[in-house]
């Protein structure tokens, strides 16, 4: 995948960098730390800059996540909340717990969105409970650039300052993506078990 990514990005430059990135989005298995890196190392032996592909790669982001955010409208809270009024004694779910989580991410889904812009994986699947919680597309857009333009300013730069090394930064994200990965995994095992705990009590 590695080669036939940096092939066509060499082949599209900045437009390549944009669709990437807006798939690496939609699809998150497409690393960002081979993009982003990659995209700063062109800087050097091409007529592409470093500012502009920043400029395409935070395009790019913004773009897919507004894909992953549009299909969180679709599903919306309250689809959300009929679905599980009528299936969601079969999981031993509530229209409460929807309405309680939909209230977590109002609280806290500033932060949310923006940090996890910074977090592999997370960076895509936010956009979805953000659309879900109709925030605001303004807010959201903003909040996206912002947290994406820092990720995408970093790796970028990095791949740029270590020329023929950058595969080294993809290295270094690629460990922290599995540590992420594991977080990930951990969290949903122990929802998992409390899950299984709280179905057997009743």
């Amino acid at each position: 995948m590695q080669a036939w990514i940096t092939d066509f990005m060499e082949q599209f430059g900045y437009i390549g960098i944009f669709f990437m990135i807006a798939l690496e989005n939609i699809f998150p298995p497409i690393p960002s730390e081979v993009i982003l890196p990659f995209g700063g190392f062109m800087t050097t032996y091409t007529s592409l800059t470093v500012p502009g592909v920043i400029a395409a790669a935070t395009a790019g982001s913004v773009a897919g996540a507004l894909v992953l955010y549009g299909i969180g409208r679709l599903l919306s809270i309250e689809r959300l909340e009929r679905i599980v009024d009528r299936w969601g004694r079969w999981l031993r779910v509530k229209p409460e717990d929807i309405a309680k989580a939909n209230r977590t991410f109002h609280r806290y889904g500033v932060w949310a969105v923006f940090l996890g812009r910074m977090i592999p994986l997370v960076r895509s699947l936010i956009s979805i409970p953000a659309g879900m919680a109709k925030m605001n597309i303004g807010l959201f857009v903003w909040l996206s650039v912002l947290g994406t333009l820092i990720w995408n300013t970093i790796l970028i730069s990095i791949g740029a300052a270590l020329g023929e090394s950058w595969g080294k930064v993809s290295e270094v994200i690629g460990m922290y993506a599995e540590v992420v990965y594991v977080i990930i995994a951990a969290i949903i095992l122990i929802g998992a078990v409390r899950f299984w705990k709280r179905c057997r009590a009743s």
